[in-house]
Formats: C-alpha cells, structure tokens, sequence
C-alpha cells in the first residue's frame, strides 16, 4: 500500500478550501493507494492591495505553518492561496525555494499549479472570476500580461469584496452568472481565482453546460500536488477537465 500525504497551508480565515480539497481527494479510488489531506494555517483575515492586506502574506508566518506539515511527514506541500496573482508570480517561486530549503520538502502553490496547467494547455488568453476589487483584478491581468497571458477586459468579473469571511458567502447562483457572463463573451478557458470561493463543485456543470474548460484555483492546488508526487490526476474524478491534462 503506498501512501501519500498532502499537506496544504491554508488563510486563517478560509473555510472553502479544506472541505473542497478534501472532497476532490476522496473521488480518488485506486487499490494499493491510500492517500490523506493535511492543513495548516497563518493569519490572513482583508484581501485588498493596501500595505497591511500585503503584509498577511511575509514568508515567516507561512514558512512557520509549513514546518508544522513538516512535523507530519506530508509528502509535498501546497500553499493554496492566490495571492501571487497580484504580489507577483516571483513571490511564490520564492516562497517554494524557502520552503524547500527548510523542510526538504517539494512545494508548489495554486497559481504556480495553474500557470504550469495554461502551459501545458497551450493557452494565451483567459477569463478570470474573483470575489475581489477591481484594483486586484487589473493587478491580476497586468501580471498574467508580463508572461502572455491576455486577460480582456470584457472577460474578466469582480464582487468588490475585501473581508475573507464575507467571500466565502457567495452563492453558487452569483457564480453561475459571473461564470456564464465571461463565456458569453467568448472566453473558452477560464480560472474561478480565490481559493476561499465555493467553486471547485461547479465546474464539471460549468464545463458540460458552456462548453467551456474552468482552472479552479482549489483544484490547481490539488493537481499540483499529485503531479509532484507522481500520483495520475485522471484518478480525480467529478472534478472538471483539469485532472486529465498531462
């Protein structure tokens, strides 16, 4: 029996990710192969561009939530958070190396997951869906532009909200219609980009519905995972297209 060990750092006050990981893991059924979800936490509470929201993401609270993993044996660390989508891609590179370097253990993150899956993908443009404020999502777009990757502004959809606990309400009909506004305009792959949304369960609906393919940023953490420790991603089942990509 091989078994395998997920350890996932976590924003304190997200309540979407642990049970969305967690159900995507257990959709995995494969004999001799027993694989378990870990989680650890640091603060984060605002998501807005100001220098104290910036601040929730310094490496020492994480790196901090990551040696705790370490104390659990996990096989591969994921921060699943988004944040580099507006601190920069390089923050998250960064961050994996300092991990890395103190626990010994291979780490990836959900937006480097989801950089690596528009690689494999081919893709140059996407929608992009967050709950947060516009200033994040023009951050988001000017980064995704600096490695060409084309976020139009006629594909891209906000909520404007700042408080974590306030992002975890909003409602799968909100959703539906965010996701439905960006296909309608023509964007044929899409991210659902906050990992604190309940998205992840809509997206095989999204899928078949608009013929769309959707890059959750909770389940890129999940394929990035599985991928680093040579686990098939085509054993995640119910989860959207994502999980077949090579």
């Amino acid at each position: 029996m091989r078994i395998v060990r997920l350890g996932v750092i976590v924003p304190s006050s997200n309540t979407a990710l642990e049970p969305l990981t967690n159900a995507i893991v257990s959709s995995i059924h494969s004999e001799g192969l027993s694989i378990s979800v870990h989680f650890s936490r640091f603060r984060v509470t605002t998501i807005d561009l100001s220098p104290n929201a910036s601040a929730q993401f310094q490496f020492e609270p994480i790196l901090s939530a990551a040696r705790l993993l370490a104390d659990a044996k996990v096989d591969v660390i994921g921060w699943s958070g988004t944040s580099a989508g507006w601190l920069g891609f390089e923050h998250d590179e960064r961050l994996c190396a300092a991990i890395e370097a103190e626990t010994g253990i291979k780490t990836t993150t959900s937006v480097l997951s989801l950089n690596a899956l528009m690689h494999s993908l081919g893709v140059t443009s996407i929608g992009l869906v967050t709950p947060y404020i516009k200033g994040m999502n023009d951050a988001i777009r000017a980064n995704y532009a600096a490695i060409g990757i084309d976020i139009s502004g006629n594909w891209e959809r906000h909520l404007g909200i700042t408080d974590n606990n306030e992002i975890v309400r909003v409602d799968e009909s909100t959703l539906d219609e965010m996701v439905m506004d960006v296909a309608a305009n023509g964007a044929l792959v899409l991210t659902t980009f906050c990992t604190n949304l309940r998205a992840a369960q809509r997206v095989e609906y999204w899928e078949k519905s608009l013929r769309v393919t959707v890059l959750d940023s909770v389940s890129t953490t999940v394929w990035g995972m599985l991928k680093m420790v040579g686990v098939d991603t085509r054993l995640v089942k119910g989860w959207g297209f994502m999980f077949e990509v090579d």
